[in-house]
């Protein structure tokens, strides 16, 4: 059986959202912990500065009207007003505490998840897009900032104060604060009936709603960026946006959730706002009930401004719970796709007891199987060929085959199920990464270039490239005349002030990359697909410098590339049918000989004029 790939953090081990957040704060935890205790403490210097606003108006009351013997009102509007500032002064430290606490926290999330990107099988990115990837990781981390600098200190806060205020409440008059106690009962009553989903099933509630939410976020971006890059196909043929299904499903799919999200949150959330803004409706009658069986009316009078003067501190202690919950949900959700990207297994490098280095470039598979991760059925199935040092091995067969999936096995893009890829009589997965990844060079069909110059592009394969040896590979990949109409020739950046290759010539300066890395193996997925006739003459004279004394392991469409091959391996369905050179195969009448003819009649297919619907 084939070796397992390295795992990342395993689901057992996750840990509530808040506690994974603190984890990734390292060292700046403190800061968070010190955060919340600050916003704490400024819930209790609110506290304190309306108890001194009623200590004020109590003391005028009981003098009133002969305001003048009232000598501690000054004095408790001092205090007031140091209590008020001393608040801004604690929550604007503890914000500033919080704010670098999710900086930090940010960046080493975002850190972690690009490092373990980077280890994880190349072949990972073929089935999660760029434009998903990004929006995982700018979109988690953003979320989870704005948590940590402002909800999680607020809801602290909005923690503390309920606490003081029960006990200042009762502590005044506990009549009065059991009847102050039914809004904020019936606000909290409805923030649970928004949460479980406004009455729905367990599969409604808002957590799932926050999930289906941020799907939909991501299914719109991916499908954006697709259409983006399809654009020039949408203008040549008179398209509209309609003609990309995926991109205007995932718009439905972003609507119908934001809508639902809406229709969720509508009548719990007008409930709970109408009763946190309604003390007065309880407080105003109690009062008057009250005031009747009270002794001592202007005492009363006194005690009952105190809840007048509270009632305010009600609503905004109840609206930062509320909002401080969502934001919550939504962290949870951040750091659960964080957490997913996090848990894809890493590519495990050779253990160094066990590491080996090939004594030639030669590959061979043996009884290879390889399973896509989600599929129902292999991709290969038994598969077992050889190619010597030096030589040049072709794979071909219908789309669908297993041809690319075969090569990605060799550089490791993904690590078999079952059997072994061996190069130099040693299995890959017992050689080191970086030793792996100077033998094997590589040159796919849709090569990209980096938005920086030519020859940086060209030393992206060997980075202690000298200039002498770039322009010796420029001229080998027979892209002198690719350089000598840019700009700034080598040093001009491709992508930048409207400079941008074709795909033959961007096939051709990718495989100058690959002649400088001047690696024992190479690797080509159809190097010639996107080429017209003349890139195409090109690609093959500079593909025939690239082979020479290397070990050539080639996937080919156009079957005239492969004539020439040591041996041709025919695949079909993940299995290998044929196998020989191409004057065997061309004669044996099987699936390789049907494909030759098959190519020979596509290629002399020509338009003629009305009337004619025959090959020439």
């Amino acid at each position: 059986m084939g070796r397992k790939t390295g795992e990342g953090v395993p689901a057992a081990k996750r840990r509530a959202p808040i506690m994974r957040l603190l984890e990734f704060a390292g060292g700046h935890r403190k800061l968070t912990v010190l955060g919340c205790m600050l916003s704490g403490a400024n819930a209790l210097c609110s506290i304190a500065m309306l108890v001194c606003v009623w200590f004020v108006l109590r003391d005028l009351v009981a003098v009133a009207p002969n305001w003048s013997a009232a000598p501690n009102a000054a004095g408790y509007g001092l205090a007031a007003f140091a209590f008020a500032l001393g608040g801004l002064i604690v929550y604007f430290a503890g914000l500033t505490c919080t704010h670098l606490a999710a900086f930090r926290t940010a960046t080493n999330m975002r850190a972690a998840a690009l490092e373990h990107l980077s280890r994880v099988p190349l072949g990972y990115f073929d089935a999660h897009s760029t434009g998903e990837l990004r929006r995982v990781i700018e979109g988690a981390t953003g979320l989870t900032e704005g948590v940590l600098a402002h909800r999680i200190p607020d809801f602290v806060g909005a923690l503390v104060t309920p606490v003081a205020y029960l006990v200042v409440m009762f502590a005044v008059d506990w009549v009065m604060g059991l009847v102050c106690l039914i809004p904020v009962v019936v606000s909290a009553a409805c923030m649970f009936w928004m949460m479980a989903g406004g009455g729905g099933d367990e599969n409604t509630n808002m957590m799932t709603f926050m999930k289906n939410y941020q799907d939909a976020l991501d299914r719109m971006n991916k499908g954006a960026v697709e259409y983006v890059r399809g654009i020039p196909v949408v203008k040549v043929f008179q398209q509209t946006v309609r003609s990309f299904s995926t991109f205007r499903e995932s718009i439905r799919a972003y609507r119908e959730f934001a809508s639902a999200y809406v229709r969720l949150c509508e009548r719990p959330q007008v409930a709970q706002l109408v009763a946190i803004n309604s003390t007065f409706v309880v407080l105003a009658p109690a009062g008057i009930l009250l005031a009747h069986a009270a002794g001592d009316f202007a005492a009363f009078f006194s005690d009952y401004l105190f809840y007048v003067v509270f009632s305010a501190l009600t609503t905004m202690m109840m609206t930062k719970v509320m909002y401080a919950s969502q934001a919550l949900t939504e962290a949870q959700d951040a750091v659960a796709r964080i957490e997913r990207i996090l848990e894809t297994p890493a590519m495990e490098d050779a253990d160094p007891a066990r590491a080996r280095t090939p004594v030639d470039g030669s590959i061979e598979f043996d009884h290879v199987t390889f399973t896509y991760p989600g599929a129902d059925h292999p991709a290969l199935s038994d598969v077992s060929l050889r190619v010597p040092a030096g030589a040049t091995v072709a794979l071909v067969g219908p789309s669908g085959s297993g041809k690319t999936t075969a090569a990605s096995l060799v550089p490791r893009f993904w690590d078999v199920g079952d059997g072994a890829v061996s190069i130099g009589g040693v299995d890959v997965r017992d050689i080191p990464l970086a030793d792996l990844m100077d033998r094997v060079a590589f040159v796919f069909q849709n090569d990209r270039l980096f938005k920086m110059s030519i020859a940086d592009n060209i030393r992206a394969a060997r980075p202690d490239a000298t200039r002498g040896e770039i322009e010796a590979a420029v001229r080998a990949a027979r892209c002198d005349d690719i350089v000598a109409k840019l700009p700034q020739g080598l040093d001009t950046v491709v992508g930048a002030h409207g400079v941008y290759l074709s795909g033959g010539e961007c096939q051709r300066i990718a495989l100058a990359r690959a002649i400088i890395k001047d690696a024992p193996i190479v690797v080509l997925d159809e190097a010639t697909a996107f080429a017209d006739p003349e890139n195409e003459a090109l690609i093959q004279q500079a593909l025939a410098h690239l082979a020479k004394g290397k070990t050539v392991l080639m996937i080919a469409h156009r079957l005239s590339t492969v004539v020439g091959a040591d041996a041709i391996y025919v695949l079909d369905a993940g299995r290998v049918v044929e196998r020989g050179t191409h004057a065997k195969l061309a004669a044996a009448g099987g699936l390789y000989a049907r494909m030759w003819e098959d190519y020979h009649t596509s290629v002399s297919w020509k338009i003629e004029g009305k009337g004619t619907d025959h090959a020439a």
